[in-house]
């Protein structure tokens, strides 16, 4: 039992940086990513489709995107959702392929980007912390039934507290990687 309950924190944890680590992906850094395009859908006959899966999306340079659409009937559609999108770049299209060219960051986005790498990881950073709310809650309600003794309690809670604050510091790394990209541009 007491396994378990570690077992499932360090789970949801884990699922917790990964989503953090989704989030930072879609930040914008100066430099071209395909991740930037994985929340924008195109209304492909009627029903809404992830770009991802009606176009392969490439990196030729280090600031451009290359989209080529599978059917290439569907450019203009494409065209409008990333218009509509919170991306702010316009995309220039041939007629068989759509091109973004990701603009140079200023000090000032470059300064407003960090602090949503900072406002995201501290979201991470509080969902980690609830986490380890439940685990210890769950701990507790197990000592209360006399499935596991005082003694175990307190050791099942330190090992809690280790996997909440490897966590924490894997927030922190990624936290500073991204952060460092903000910069290096």
């Amino acid at each position: 039992m007491a396994n378990e309950i570690v077992t499932t924190a360090k789970s949801r944890m884990t699922q917790s940086i990964e989503s953090l680590q989704r989030e930072f992906g879609s930040i914008r850094a100066g430099r071209a990513n395909a991740s930037l395009l994985d929340r924008i859908t195109v209304d492909y006959y009627g029903a809404p489709t992830p770009l991802n899966q009606l176009a392969g999306i490439s990196v030729p340079e280090a600031r451009v995107l290359l989209i080529t659409p599978f059917d290439k009937t569907i450019i203009k559609d494409i065209e409008s959702a990333i218009n509509a999108s919170d991306l702010g770049i316009n995309p220039q299209s041939d007629g068989n392929v759509i091109r973004l060219v990701i603009p140079a960051l200023t000090e000032e986005r470059r300064k407003e980007l960090a602090k949503e790498v900072k406002k995201a990881a501290e979201g991470g950073k509080v969902a980690i912390r609830n986490i380890r709310k439940d685990a210890m809650t769950d701990a507790k309600k197990s000592e209360k039934a006399k499935e596991i003794t005082e003694d175990e309690l307190k050791s099942l809670e330190k090992d809690i507290q280790k996997v909440t604050d490897e966590a924490v510091k894997e927030i922190d790394q990624h936290t500073a990687r991204k952060e460092e990209e903000l910069l290096v541009i």
